[in-house]
């Protein structure tokens, strides 16, 4: 079966600082005035009371699962199954920080097709764009904070989870002051601008006691996890090569990815990450060396400060090779192929939030097919927040925890090394498959 799919918009967070002020007057500024927040309605994820006096809802206890008989018959593919969430007084209470385009059009509906988290916080440096907010997702008055008063949901006993969605050069302070303010952390990808805030990051929530997750969602999507299944099932034979590619163009505008001090770098960090994160996810190795060279094109204003196009190449213990192109300035392209014996994976488009789509090419007795695929689509971000919000209640190390992450960083400062010195750079040996993940989220979940 095959699917039209739309290119989807590159990640866009909150803040839109005025673009001539450093980072701490830019925090200062947003976080002004008074939160004058009202609320009207009830959270969308809230029951709706369908019992009347006579015949009271009985609270909830045990499983809540509902069964359905099947509409289709065995040789057609399978629907959906009900949702079947966990009471609101159940789930996970999450705070999100930052209410730009992914926040506003991906994260807060996502909860809708989550089971096990809810949003019970907002946190903005726009006291207006937040009212609104509120009263839309059913969010009290008292659980919305500035920037300056963040560190007051620590008083806040709904909140479990701080979900981290600002600049890149942000993650590193909210995450220390949401690790100090006693609450788990999933902070949106890249981690940090380097391996040195990463490391500070990790530390925090381990003195604190408190869970680090990185929002890789691309971990947690079925097509994705199903190519990985083939790859490490050797469906098709030993892996030989991987061509990965995410570009997008970027509008020329004065938006903070476009400022090395709020982004780190340029397309690299930002989309780039999803071919370096993508192609270890996969394989579960770690590469071994990299070599790297980057171009921006003269005269752009986009590219004053930040990189425009970068071409990798991973290697790998077991022979295989990868190789990643990412950039700012080119149609959108987020497709990867793996390449095996027999057969290959191909991803087009593999990346966005919505409309993936898998085909697999091989020729079972000599005649050559294609395969593709059909799972029903579920919400990226409701899979990546239901597993912080699983390994919350059954106290277990995420899937991506913040040492995944800071892997990522640390290679990503190789590959800037490579690109600058012109030559291979040496990564340290890793033996361990899936060194730096924690426990995969279950099957149901994903």
């Amino acid at each position: 079966m095959f699917q039209e799919t739309s290119a989807a918009a590159p990640e866009t967070t909150d803040l839109e600082p005025r673009h001539d002020e450093s980072r701490r007057q830019f925090i200062n500024h947003a976080g002004r005035g008074l939160l004058a927040v009202g609320v009207a309605g009830a959270l969308p994820l809230a029951a709706a009371k369908a019992a009347t006096p006579e015949a009271p809802v009985p609270p909830a206890t045990g499983p809540l699962d509902i069964q359905l008989p099947p509409l289709e018959a065995p040789t057609d593919p399978k629907g959906a199954d009900p949702l079947n969430p966990d009471a609101p007084e159940r789930r996970v209470g999450y705070a999100l920080v930052g209410l730009g385009h992914l926040t506003l059009n991906e994260i807060l509906p996502a909860f809708g097709k989550s089971k096990h988290a809810k949003p019970v916080a907002l946190v903005s440096g726009d006291p207006e764009k937040m009212r609104k907010v509120a009263q839309q997702y059913g969010i009290k008055p008292g659980s919305c904070y500035s920037y300056q008063t963040y560190d007051q949901l620590k008083d806040n006993p709904e909140v479990e989870v701080i979900y981290i969605v600002l600049p890149n050069s942000m993650h590193h302070e909210f995450t220390l002051r949401g690790a100090k303010a006693g609450k788990h952390i999933l902070c949106e990808k890249p981690m940090a601008n380097s391996s040195k805030e990463c490391e500070e990051m990790i530390a925090a929530c381990k003195k604190a006691g408190k869970k680090l997750m990185i929002a890789y969602r691309i971990q947690y999507e079925p097509l994705n996890r199903m190519a990985q299944k083939a790859v490490r099932d050797k469906t098709y034979g030993r892996t030989k090569m991987i061509q990965m590619m995410n570009t997008q163009n970027q509008a020329h505008d004065q938006q903070w990815r476009h400022k090395k001090a709020l982004a780190g770098g340029g397309s690299l960090p930002d989309v780039g990450l999803y071919c370096l994160n993508t192609t270890r996810f996969l394989l579960g190795e770690e590469p071994t060396e990299v070599s790297a060279q980057i171009y921006s094109t003269p005269g752009d204003d986009r590219f004053k400060e930040i990189e425009e196009n970068v071409s990798f190449t991973l290697r790998f213990p077991s022979g295989v090779i990868s190789q990643c192109m990412t950039g700012y300035g080119s149609f959108n392209n987020k497709s990867y192929t793996v390449y095996a014996e027999t057969g290959s994976i191909e991803m087009d488009p593999a990346f966005p939030y919505h409309g993936l789509r898998q085909e697999r090419t091989h020729a079972p007795g000599g005649k050559q097919m294609k395969e593709v695929p059909n799972d029903p689509q579920k919400d990226q971000f409701a899979l990546e927040m239901d597993h912080m919000a699983e390994c919350v209640r059954q106290n277990k190390t995420p899937y991506t925890p913040g040492e995944e992450g800071l892997q990522d960083q640390r290679i990503m400062e190789a590959i800037y090394q490579s690109a600058r010195e012109n030559k291979p750079v040496k990564l340290p040996a890793v033996a361990k498959l899936d060194a730096f993940r924690g426990e995969a989220p279950k099957e149901e979940e994903a």
